[in-house]
């Protein structure tokens, strides 16, 4: 569960273990995130998916005050999150160094992959400044090829057939039909 919400929210590993139950809202999709890091206040979002997951962990762990809760109540630590991500990760034969902060990194890359605007990315990370936000947000050379220009957008918008191009002319000059030739 802790995973789940680290990598769906975006959150640090310190602020999922300050969770507290009523810091969800379930009716709006959010999660409230009181004093981050900076002791700023935010909204994070709350996964669809995930909803089902959380009601079945809280019937099953009746957590008391803190979402996370250690054997003996009260909040659940740091150590124990990286040291059950460090057995997950042997289990499942992943040899990459991965930590807490790999899933809010992983989260961050992957909205601005899926397109979703840095400035919103920056607001859900909780960064005050844009600069902040694009260390977490490695773009690879080949997501940047996949990018296409703003005009070419436009102008496939009308498109012209090849043959017609072919036989286009400005004033007296025609293109020729092999462009290679220019």
């Amino acid at each position: 569960m802790a995973f789940a919400l680290l990598y769906s929210s975006g959150l640090r590993v310190g602020e999922l273990l300050n969770l507290e139950l009523r810091s969800f809202d379930f009716d709006r999709r959010m999660i409230y995130v009181q004093s981050g890091k900076g002791g700023k206040d935010r909204y994070v979002q709350l996964a669809e998916s995930l909803i089902p997951m959380l009601k079945t962990y809280y019937h099953s762990y009746g957590p008391r005050q803190y979402f996370l809760e250690g054997q003996k109540g009260g909040r659940y630590t740091a150590s124990s999150i990286r040291a059950v991500l460090r057995q997950s990760c042997k289990l499942a034969s992943i040899t990459k160094p991965v930590t807490p902060h790999t899933l809010r990194h992983s989260y961050a890359t992957h909205l601005m992959e899926s397109g979703t605007g840095i400035r919103y990315i920056q607001e859900l990370l909780g960064h005050s400044k844009p600069e902040t936000t694009m260390i977490y947000t490695h773009v690879s050379s080949h997501n940047i090829s996949d990018v296409v220009s703003p005009l070419d957008l436009m102008v496939s918008r009308f498109r012209i057939p090849e043959k017609s191009l072919d036989e286009l002319s400005f004033g007296r000059t025609q293109f020729p039909n092999n462009r290679n030739k220019m």
